[in-house]
């Protein structure tokens, strides 16, 4: 992964809207011919009704014209190696192929990778 994946899955971060959970997260995925996309957490009140960082993401995939997935880096700010939920993983299984890295990230970088 190159360090810039890492940088836009923090900055995406710095944007979540985490008011209820306290637990902001970041995700970046980048696409076969080199396009990033973003997304970062969002609560609403009807807590846990919101967004996930990497369905934010992929909501921008999508609406950016989709695609081959090629990498993904996840990063929350309290949490080394923050695995996406179930649910994430379900629309990352949509979206992604079987090879497509998965990397989970701390606050100095990725932490592990899988797939």
């Amino acid at each position: 992964m190159s360090h810039d994946l890492f940088e836009a899955a923090k900055a995406a971060m710095a944007k979540a809207y985490a008011p209820y959970s306290r637990f902001p997260v970041g995700a970046a995925l980048r696409t076969e011919d080199g396009r990033v996309f973003t997304g970062a957490n969002i609560e609403v009140a009807s807590y846990p009704e919101g967004w996930c960082a990497e369905t934010t993401a992929l909501g921008h995939y999508i609406m950016g014209g989709g695609g081959k997935i090629v990498e993904i880096a996840v990063l929350a700010e309290r949490m080394a190696k923050c695995s996406p939920c179930g649910g994430c993983r379900q629309r990352l299984a949509e979206f992604c192929r079987p090879e497509t890295k998965l990397y989970l990230c701390d606050n100095a970088g990725v932490a592990e990778t899988v797939t």
